[in-house]
């Protein structure tokens, strides 16, 4: 009886040990970025939340500045950027715009009334990193004569 060759079965099982290490590796990598990944996204959730607060109040700012409690309506304002502060709003910044239009009914009364129309943006962080957050919201504030 003739002895089979084993020279050549030696190394099988070192690549067949290195593939089984290498795909472990791979996974235990993946598992380690979607656990940050879990962890960041309630964070980035309630930061958006806290964006959407933020222009939200810049709107209810430049609803004031046009509307004043006097009851006679403004003219637009400058552009106006500022910086929040107080709980959940510290660190955003919002850019609160204004643009008006005099419109005139003559059915209902000959006087024109204005139209604003408003737009905040609120935004934290540098834009392009992970920390970054821009809400923009809109309205329009109509004002009688």
């Amino acid at each position: 009886m003739s002895r089979p060759c084993r020279g050549r079965e030696e190394g099988f099982s070192l690549v067949a040990a290195l593939f089984v290490l290498v795909v472990l590796a791979l996974l235990a990598t993946i598992m380690v970025t979607l656990s940050g990944v879990q962890a960041r996204t309630p964070l980035l959730a309630l930061q958006g939340t806290r964006g959407f607060q933020a222009a939200r109040s810049g709107i209810e700012w430049g609803v004031s500045q046009v509307l004043p409690p006097a009851g006679v309506p403004a003219p637009c304002f400058a552009p106006a950027t500022f910086p929040l502060a107080g709980p959940g709003l510290a660190g955003f910044s919002v850019t609160v715009t204004c643009s008006e239009t005099l419109h005139t009914e003559v059915t209902l009364s000959p006087n024109p009334y204005r139209v604003y129309a408003l737009e905040a943006v609120a935004t934290t962080g540098t834009y392009g990193s992970g920390e970054y957050i821009s809400r923009r919201m809109q309205a329009t504030v109509t004002a009688a004569p």
